[in-house]
């Protein structure tokens, strides 16, 4: 199904544990033979955020004071609101951090999808959608908890998260007392899964920090002038989970479903996926400068395992500033493997999947690190731009501490980085094709979240970008065309 990755919106950085010793399993031939360099004359990716109407611009509420919670967000998503076969988006927005919202505050935004013979054509549909609403948005997970066919919404937010039922028209109805007591802090990952096979989906959301504005601390760099704090400085929030009762209810199961035993994490991103093939929907949560959690299912209850099969902590035993999430199959030997974004001196990590849910960190033996080492990544997406079928990866950049190369005198805090795409050699190998990729790679922006999906349906994968306090980007890709 085409999807939205939140996001993987989200922020960063950084004791040490022992990862057992593991025979390696034999690497697997690989499906095709790759080519051997990108093409300077291909563009993978063209941006057609102009041409597809698309004029949302994020706002963070940053008015000076360094806020902590300005440097995240916003998330988007890419779903089919009113039936008619094609993916609509929406975008989170944020908004002033102090005070009441003004009359004509920005809010979300909800954009049809009008295709036709012209291609995207993104009309603002959000006036009377249930998402006219202001609040400071984080990240969105999609998915019809009740079974009637229109997909639903779950917003996480700094503030109370929504819970949004669909209604089939690009309208939805306000559902958050299904809940009962609905996430109120500050959350950011959500997903929906069915985590106790019995056909209806739970809701699980991820906590970051405790962190209220009125409260916000005071940091600096290095030559002291003022920078934002790092998410040490604040402890961690606890994640969530609620039962489906089948009903269009749902019951807090947090304690008795196991998620609320050992340390909480500080979670940017999270991904359902069955890492061992048991049948059983397993989540793997990145954290922020916390171990990373696997939650592995045993019917409906779960274990974190993330240390003892190796996704907790990176290859040097340490743990790291984990953000954006991806799982695909990158080295085509029929598992799901993990790529999650860090910090510029952390690189990407890639966890390689033996097939029973048991992982090797091998980022920089893929060649991510080399490429990756300067990069604060935040959202990641897999697509792959050469239909050749070796995923490759897109990286949504942008720092979180200051630039000091960047600093002039009364600028703003520079936070911008360019994008970054890797194609995939073949077998988990990948190389730097950014400046070979077109100038949709072109801008220096903060960029935070990614979502995925053929939003043309040309058969093949497009991608939504957001900003920090900038636009988000439409960018199309002619895979189909192009072939291997």
């Amino acid at each position: 199904m085409r999807h939205g990755s939140f996001l993987p919106l989200l922020l960063a950085l950084l004791t040490a544990a022992s990862a057992a010793c593991r025979r390696e399993p034999p690497r697997p031939a690989p499906p095709s033979t790759p080519r051997a360099a990108a093409h300077a004359e291909e563009q993978w990716l063209v941006d057609a955020t102009a041409a597809a109407g698309l004029d949302f611009v994020h706002e963070n509420g940053a008015v000076g004071e360094l806020y902590f919670v300005e440097n995240v967000g916003a998330g988007a998503a890419l779903f089919d609101c009113d039936g008619d076969g094609d993916l609509d988006l929406l975008l989170r927005q944020g908004g002033a951090l102090v005070g009441e919202p003004p009359p004509g505050a920005p809010t979300d935004r909800l954009y049809r999808n009008d295709l036709g013979p012209a291609g995207v054509r993104f009309v603002d549909v959000t006036a009377g959608s249930g998402l006219d609403r202001p609040a400071y948005g984080m990240g969105v997970a999609t998915g019809d908890y009740d079974g009637d066919g229109h997909v639903d919404l779950y917003l996480t937010n700094f503030g109370p998260d929504r819970l949004l039922r669909g209604l089939g028209d690009c309208r939805f109805e306000d559902r958050t007392a299904a809940l009962g007591k609905v996430a109120d802090g500050w959350s950011v990952p959500a997903t929906f899964f069915d985590a106790d096979g019995d056909g209806w989906l739970d809701l699980w959301v991820g906590g970051y920090v405790c962190y209220a504005v009125a409260e916000n601390r005071r940091c600096f760099r290095a030559d002291s002038a003022p920078d934002y704090c790092g998410p040490t400085t604040y402890p961690a929030a606890r994640d969530r989970f609620w039962r489906n009762r089948g009903d269009g209810t749902f019951e807090e199961r947090t304690g008795p479903a196991g998620f609320a035993a050992g340390e909480p994490g500080r979670a940017l991103g999270a991904v359902a996926l069955d890492v061992d093939r048991d049948g059983r929907l397993d989540l793997f949560v990145a954290n922020d400068a916390t171990d990373n959690h696997l939650w592995m299912n045993r019917g409906g209850s779960f274990a974190d395992e993330g240390l003892a099969r190796g996704v907790a902590v990176n290859a040097a035993g340490l743990r790291t500033g984990d953000m954006g999430v991806e799982a695909a199959d990158f080295d085509g030997d029929g598992d799901l493997d993990l790529a999650v974004t860090h910090l510029p001196e952390e690189g990407l990590g890639y966890w390689d999947n033996d097939g029973a849910g048991w992982f090797w960190e091998r980022g920089a033996a893929a060649g991510l690190v080399r490429w990756t080492a300067g990069d604060t990544g935040f959202g990641t997406a897999a697509l792959d731009l050469e239909n050749d079928g070796w995923p490759d990866l897109y990286l949504a950049n942008g720092t979180v501490r200051a630039i000091e190369r960047l600093s002039r005198p009364g600028a703003t805090v520079p936070l911008d980085q360019p994008n970054r795409l890797l194609r995939n050699l073949g077998g988990a190998t990948f190389d730097d094709v950014s400046a070979a990729a077109g100038p949709a790679l072109a801008p220096s922006e903060v960029s935070r979240g990614t979502a995925v999906g053929d939003v043309d349906d040309d058969g093949d994968l497009d991608l939504v970008v957001t900003n920090n306090a900038g636009p988000a980007r439409l960018l199309l890709s002619d895979a189909a065309v192009r072939g291997p």
